[in-house]
């Protein structure tokens, strides 16, 4: 029998935290939350000096001899919300809402990534009723950034053996290894131009594409926001001359964009050849992306051309669109052992522009370190020849893979039990913390598992609560277990 009054727990927990505002870099009040939590409950907790909330709860009773087990979480969540919405990340609070048996937000991010890790946690810390050795729980923060808090995890300020992360988003599977990966970015430096005479001011938008994680969802065909206006716009600029006055798209290093938009200039006699070409082309992309992005929406409007506008220069422009055109996105390469799991992939992130400088960011993953280089230097040889300046970070070690741990035993022996079913045993291509935290540790036991979650990054994330149930009493029966 499922224990649900302690899943429930775990969910107010959850709804309680929606409440607190917590994007990348701005967790402040989170961290309050937590040092208030640990005093409430008269746990020890320390904070170190990025964020990260340590708090340990002693053994129960009989069970002081037991190993202790680390459960670990981000408190960081991705603030992404459809256009229209004027949600405000740092001060607003998520608005949940329930739909049968999924959860969601009111046209935002629901922030279970991994905010329902982070409640699992103080369900576990908040009970009386489970017979468990040491517990630790580490709260990192900026985790979508980077994966920043778990960069400054002191060696040694953890004890314990093992430890449990709660950040993977399919219930029924074990996840023991995770890609590696980096961040890129191309500057192109120009001195700006006033508008062309003789031309007229149009504006392009695509938007309401399903994104994605830029590494769960990498591999399921979906359109990036950048690469579809960016094709429209070289298919412009193959029939007439295109000015770029702005061009933009993406928010988050580790979304697949699900919008972007441009500011062109095209001579006055090409309005109606552009209306045409505009026509056909984004009926071809929808026909396309019919599955996967079967609500994408084009926009073309005339602009005023009497404000002052700059422009970057038309050499430089067409340089910008043929390197974007050409750098690759999306799955790079399979894995020779398992032909069906992604190996290495790139994610065209973000365009922003600044006065003088369009600037590309992009993230690559990969299991091997030798193609994550080797797709990093595609990248920057690539836009090296189209003039930009480019830089990457020396990125984050992947988690390898240890199939015979007793940890990993106890977990597949406890959901055979509880179940009656094997759970899967799998690596993602998604970076998790287990990485930094096992170059820390190296003999530290881990695993990753949790409820499922679709839509991860995007306002079209949910959690199906049912998954939330069957996550609870596997992590229960595991600590009893330990």
């Amino acid at each position: 029998m499922m224990d649900m009054n302690r899943s429930q727990k775990a969910l107010d927990f959850f709804l309680e935290i929606c409440q607190i505002p917590r994007p990348s870099g701005h967790e402040e009040k989170m961290i309050h939350y937590l040092e208030q939590f640990a005093t409430s409950h008269n746990l020890a907790y320390e904070t170190d000096s990025a964020g990260n909330v340590l708090i340990r709860k002693p053994a129960t009773l009989g069970r002081e001899n037991a190993p202790g087990i680390v459960l670990q979480a981000h408190t960081d969540m991705v603030p992404s919300q459809r256009e229209g919405i004027g949600h405000d990340f740092l001060n607003d609070p998520i608005r949940p809402k329930i739909e049968g048996e999924w959860l969601s937000a009111q046209g935002t991010t629901l922030g279970a990534d991994n905010g329902i890790g982070v409640a699992a946690a103080l369900a576990v810390l908040d009970a009386n009723d489970i017979k468990h050795g040491p517990i630790e729980c580490l709260f990192t923060v900026c985790e979508e950034e980077g994966l920043g808090g778990a960069y400054t995890i002191a060696p040694h300020w953890m004890k314990s053996p093992y430890l449990i992360n709660l950040d993977s988003e399919e219930e029924g599977e074990i996840f023991v290894g995770c890609a590696g990966g980096n961040q890129f970015s191309a500057t192109f430096n120009y001195t700006e131009e006033p508008a062309p005479e003789g031309y007229f001011l149009a504006s392009v938008a695509v938007s309401n594409l399903q994104g994605g994680h830029s590494g769960d969802d990498i591999n399921k065909g979906r359109a990036n926001a950048i690469k579809l206006l960016v094709g429209l716009l070289n298919d412009f600029a193959l029939h007439f001359p295109v000015h770029i006055a702005s061009l933009s798209g993406g928010d988050r290093h580790n979304t697949i964009p699900i919008s972007a938009r441009a500011l062109l200039a095209v001579p006055w006699e090409q309005k109606e050849p552009l209306r045409i070409l505009f026509n056909i082309f984004t009926s071809e992309l929808e026909r396309e992306y019919r599955i996967t992005d079967p609500k994408m929406h084009f926009t073309l409007s005339s602009e005023d051309l009497t404000q002052k506008i700059n422009f970057i220069p038309y050499e430089d422009g067409k340089r910008i669109l043929k390197v974007l055109f050409a750098a690759p996105t999306g799955v790079y390469a399979f894995s020779q052992e398992a032909p069906t799991f992604v190996e290495t992939s790139n994610n065209l992130a973000i365009v922003v522009q600044k006065e003088g400088q369009l600037i590309i960011h992009s993230s690559q993953r990969s299991d091997s370190s030798f193609a994550l280089q080797q797709i990093t230097r595609i990248l920057a040889a690539t836009f090296e020849l189209a003039g930009a300046k480019v830089e990457w970070d020396e990125g984050y070690p992947g988690w390898t893979p240890i199939y015979d741990s007793p940890l990993l035993s106890v977990a597949k022996k406890e959901y055979i039990r509880l179940f009656q079913k094997e759970a899967k045993v799998k690596t993602i291509h998604a970076g998790l913390e287990c990485g930094l935290l096992s170059s820390k540790y190296p003999e530290m036991q881990m695993i990753s598992f949790g409820p499922t979650l679709l839509g991860v990054h995007t306002p079209e994330e949910k959690m199906y609560l049912p998954s939330l149930d069957k996550f609870w009493i596997h992590l229960k029966a595991i600590l009893e277990a330990i």
